[in-house]
């Protein structure tokens, strides 16, 4: 694209931005991505693949989510000498690269000019000569070398000539402005604050640089009023709503923690005048699809223009998650998050600044969009695009009217088992393309503590049919494969294509009367209609297993036993094996898991194999007369997150020495629903504090064999407001006893003493909290006090939004304005709040 023709954008008086030409709002939405610098640089070095070739893959990607907006904070210490003077290496090399590329498929580009902080993150840091590296992050702002060293760096990264563009970055239009630092540490004065800030527009400006300039204000909050007093266009925020590092993935309804981004100094002079930017978001530690839809609407609410999530994984090792372990998106690995993500783009562009939809549950439907915790789904349902980002029932809008389609799983338009994301682009009438990415599989938790060594989403080249439903194709067209190696020809069977493999399709009616040519070279959008990306296959030649036992089950009821299972290729087949197989036996009780869809597979325990007090089994994998046994003693670490990779070979081996299984505890219909014990060394609660974070001991006592088991926890408590908030999830535990959960009565406690103005109760799957006060005190001895609370005194009430979400100045509370009735089987989290920071459990039961 000429140029000449690209507008740019400004920032009028009233703090918004538009465009140059037209002066209409110019909405942006898009991602971080990091490739030329630290860690992801590194390992794409470590792989010896070929950093240009890398980039290139990611951006086709990354385009075909539909985003318009890059942001980048650069590692100056990888491109700068001590006194700030700009080295053009092979980092700026590929920026410059980056940037160019972005811009061919119409992306702009938010350069956030320095970090000043290490560019180790996984890894140790690396030294270089850079200048962050002779001072503290606390200091570099106020120490007049430091500015110094800064202020040249900036002139001289303003002025840098890119060699792919043929532009400096202050006169490239797809350039849209540059944020002075990432997240500054302040710690001077309000005037000194102004001086830096100040002194770093003089070296911009000094440059000739006419576009806005943005600062970050969401952090060091003490001198807030000096940002605004200062002639930057805008200002930067960030968003992570669930906290960072859960170690795990976060289970929950997160749509009240994304419902309102409240801004406390709104009121603050100047405020009203600076652009608004998000630099940096992310729900994290969960691969949920739903939330990025709603975080958009809540964005545009809220009056923010520039949104970029962080951050979007290199393909290239994404299939570890090791760059940010709290943070995963990628459109080949995490599949419905990505189409979310297309979703979201949609948001941004549709939704108007300012536009409110009230507050949740009623914000879930908006304009054409809908998000839904219980389906994990986002929507897109307008006249011409119907994007899913899960399985959907939903029915088009006008299905004769769609140009283009976009989703994971199912839904009317399209039956399919493969569990990765298709684009489906109308070109011409009765000609769409077809782009269908493999199928991931997630075989360990993304979020735990990641490594190079460690595959966390495996990626099968499946072969699933593929049924279509769309009007404008009707049942009967030719299918021609367009993409590098891909030769398939063939025709659909009643709108079926048969054992559809990975790729690009031409989709043409038998019916069309198209005269166009549409071939791979031929440019549509900002793609070439040939374009495809994806995944080396995995290597792997065993197969891993995603399942986790029931925490409990009747012994009146069959049990069933579901697990996702992949590998090499489909297994022969798929057994249980309970713990009584032996290899002396003449008979072992062995149950078939049968294949229910995709990589799912299932088996039915009968009634008489529940007896005693557990369920203890294996699952098997026959391949090729190849055994594999899920768990393995290998396993113990990962079991509670849901994983396995088992060991070969099969308990009927003279020589198979495992002892692990998976374990399914029994009881009878009448039994309590156990939700907390002490007795049970692994049973925790997550712990909080608010308005601020106390440091907290939690343990198991039980050294006296005379008293039962306690779980203590004890707070610090340095504030007289302190609000101390235990919290578990029992979603799973619920489950298993549907019955007994809707005819339970009362939740019951065990404690060795009632800790002072305690709440006790539910969160439901909708994001509701239900608490009582109300207690009866059944039996108080030396086992401790048993206290019953009746469900009919849980009362509705604000939910803690906890873990805690930074910025820090965002409301800790959410509180809907609809009355939701309490359902016993929407029960998710227990949770118990009290001013008392010493809290002794010992059982925790509904009955």
């Amino acid at each position: 694209m000429n140029a000449k023709h690209v507008p740019q954008v400004y920032v009028d008086k009233a703090g918004v931005m538009r465009w140059n030409d037209s002066h209409k709002e110019a909405p942006f939405y898009g991602v971080n991505y990091t490739l030329p610098f630290a860690h992801a640089y590194r390992v794409i070095d470590y792989f010896n693949i070929d950093h240009k070739a890398a980039i290139d893959r990611d951006v086709y990607h990354i385009s075909r989510l539909g985003v318009n907006a890059y942001r980048i904070h650069i590692w100056d210490v990888e491109v700068s000498d001590n006194e700030g003077n700009l080295i053009n290496n092979h980092h700026m090399e590929l920026l410059d690269y980056l940037i160019a590329q972005l811009q061919e498929r119409g992306i702009y580009t938010l350069i956030t000019a320095q970090t000043n902080f290490g560019n180790g993150y996984p890894e140790r840091n690396i030294q270089t000569n850079g200048f962050a590296y002779l001072y503290d992050k606390c200091d570099i702002h106020s120490n007049p070398k430091a500015i110094k060293a800064q202020s040249k760096y900036l002139n001289d990264l303003v002025s840098h000539v890119n060699p792919y563009t043929g532009k400096a970055y202050k006169e490239d239009p797809y350039i849209v402005g540059f944020e002075i630092n990432n997240e500054p540490c302040h710690s001077g004065t309000e005037d000194d604050v102004k001086s830096y800030i100040n002194q770093m527009l003089s070296s911009i400006n000094a440059t000739g640089n006419t576009k806005p300039i943005f600062y970050n204000v969401s952090h060091n909050q003490y001198v807030v009023a000096a940002y605004y007093d200062t002639p930057i266009h805008g200002t930067t925020y960030q968003w992570y709503p669930l906290g960072l590092v859960g170690g795990q993935t976060r289970r929950g309804n997160f749509l009240p923690y994304i419902d309102a981004y409240h801004i406390p100094f709104s009121h603050v002079k100047g405020f009203d005048t600076k652009a608004k930017l998000i630099y940096e978001y992310d729900p994290a530690d969960n691969l949920a699809t739903y939330l990025f839809p709603a975080t958009a609407r809540t964005f545009r609410k809220a009056g923010f223009q520039w949104v970029t999530q962080f951050t979007y994984d290199p393909i290239d090792m994404a299939y570890g998650n090791t760059e940010y372990q709290t943070h995963y998106l990628n459109l080949a690995y995490t599949p419905g998050k990505a189409i979310g993500m297309k979703i979201a783009a949609e948001v941004a562009q549709q939704v108007k600044r300012g536009q409110d939809y009230g507050v949740y549950p009623a914000d879930t439907l908006f304009g054409d969009f809908r998000v839904s915790h219980n389906e994990d789904l986002s929507e897109l349902n307008s006249t011409t695009k119907y994007f899913y980002s899960n399985s959907t029932s939903t029915q088009p809008k006008s299905a004769n009217k769609l140009v283009a389609v976009a989703g994971c799983g199912e839904s009317p338009l399209v039956k399919y088992e493969g569990t990765g994301a298709y684009f489906i682009d109308q070109l011409d009438k009765g000609v769409w393309r077809l782009e269908v990415m493999p199928d991931a599989v997630v075989v360990n938790d993304p979020f735990a503590k990641p490594s190079l060594d460690k595959e966390v989403v495996r990626i099968v080249n499946g072969k699933w049919d593929m049924i279509l439903n769309l009007p404008d194709l009707g049942s009967q067209f030719t299918v021609s494969g367009i993409n590098k190696d891909n030769h398939r020809n063939t025709t659909s069977i009643d709108g079926t294509i048969p054992t559809l493999e990975p790729g690009v399709y031409i989709l043409q009616s038998v019916k069309s009367k198209s005269k166009q040519l549409w071939t791979a070279d031929k440019k549509w959008n900002h793609i070439l209609l040939g374009e495809y990306v994806a995944p080396t296959p995995s290597v792997s030649t065993n197969y891993a297993i995603a399942h986790t036992a029931a925490t409990m089950a009747e012994k009146d009821e069959p049990l069933f036993v579901e697990a996702t299972i992949v590998g090499p290729q489909m297994p022969d087949s798929v057994w249980i094996f309970t713990d009584k197989v032996s290899f002396w036996n003449t008979h072992n009780p062995s149950y078939k898991m049968n294949r229910v869809k995709g990589y799912t597979y299932r088996a039915e325990i009968p009634i008489n194999e529940l007896q005693g007090d557990n369920f203890k089994y294996n699952i098997i994998v026959a391949n090729d007369a190849k055994m594999q046994t899920f768990p393995g003693n290998n396993d113990m670490n990962t079991l509670s997150l849901g994983y396995a990779q088992g060991v070969i070979g099969n308990p009927l081996d003279w020589n198979y020495t495992h002892t692990s299984f998976w374990t399914t505890p029994l009881c009878v219909a009448q039994t309590p629903i156990l939700l907390f014990t002490a007795a049970n060394p692994n049973d925790r609660m997550d712990t909080y504090c608010l308005p601020k974070w106390e440091n907290v001991v939690q343990q198991i006592d039980a050294t006296d064999p005379m008293q039962l088991p306690v779980y203590k926890v004890r707070f610090d408590n340095n504030n007289a407001e302190n609000l101390f908030v235990l919290r578990k999830f029992v979603g799973d535990v619920v489950n298993a006893r549907h019955q007994k959960t809707q005819n339970a009565q009362s939740l019951y406690m065990r404690l060795t003493s009632i800790p002072t103005n305690m709440n006790v109760g539910f969160i439901t799957t909708n994001g509701i909290t239900y608490l009582s006060n109300q207690y009866i005190v059944t039996n108080d001895d030396c086992m401790g006090v048993l206290i019953e609370i009746p469900l009919h005194t849980l009362q509705q009430t604000r939910t803690a939004l906890v873990p805690y979400a930074y910025p820090d100045f965002l409301s800790q509370w959410f509180e809907t304005k609809d009355e939701v009735a309490f359902n016993h089987s929407d029960i998710e989290f227990f949770e118990l709040n009290t001013d008392s920071p010493e809290i002794n459990i010992n059982t925790i039961w509904l009955d």
